[in-house]
């Protein structure tokens, strides 16, 4: 296991939405709603890309987070990082990973370091994302405590996340990102 940061867990209590029920910048919204890899987006927009891990642990999935796939009450690894390009954090990430699918292959799912997830979850050909829902942030949200801890310029706007069920041999894994002020995501 890692050392936890001072912060974790930092958490993302929110109210997910499917991506229509907003009306977002056209270049967010691309950025929310691209399937792909946002760790191989992420390295195209600068030098130097890393992970910080905040902290691992393992606890009982809440309510709030909960979804058809990550079930209330069972156990699942929480492992929360930031996603920096070129010495800027970019997105903070929280992925949920119930017990019962770190099994076989997926066992080194719990033991990824500072390597991105992902990095291993879309190298995988048979890998499967299910929807992806939207959530925003205001200045109220744990999340704003992380920007606020981290220096960062901290604005009006709400900070936007979105989150999806990857689905990987058979197995689901749920991965929540918000981008932080700066990201190249707001962008325009």
């Amino acid at each position: 296991m890692t050392a936890e940061h001072s912060l974790f867990p930092v958490q993302m209590v929110a109210k997910w939405q499917p991506p229509e029920s907003f009306n977002l910048p056209n270049s967010l919204r691309d950025w929310l709603l691209d399937p792909g890899s946002l760790t191989a987006r992420l390295k195209c927009h600068g030098q130097q890309f890393r992970v910080q891990v905040l902290g691992q642990c393992i606890q009982a999935c809440d309510a709030s987070e909960a979804n058809d796939d990550v079930i209330v009450g069972e156990q699942v690894l929480v492992r929360e990082v930031l996603l920096y390009c070129d010495d800027i954090p970019q997105v903070f990430a929280r992925s949920l990973l119930p017990l019962r699918s770190l099994t076989g292959a997926q066992q080194q799912l719990a033991h990824l370091g500072t390597q991105s997830l992902g990095q291993v979850l879309f190298n995988h050909p048979d890998l499967q994302r299910k929807k992806i829902e939207v959530a925003a942030f205001d200045q109220a949200s744990s999340v704003a405590n992380l920007v606020n801890y981290l220096a960062l310029q901290t604005t009006q706007q709400p900070l936007w996340g979105r989150r999806s069920v990857f689905v990987l041999d058979a197995k689901p894994l749920m991965v929540a990102e918000i981008f932080l002020p700066g990201a190249v995501a707001y962008e325009i």
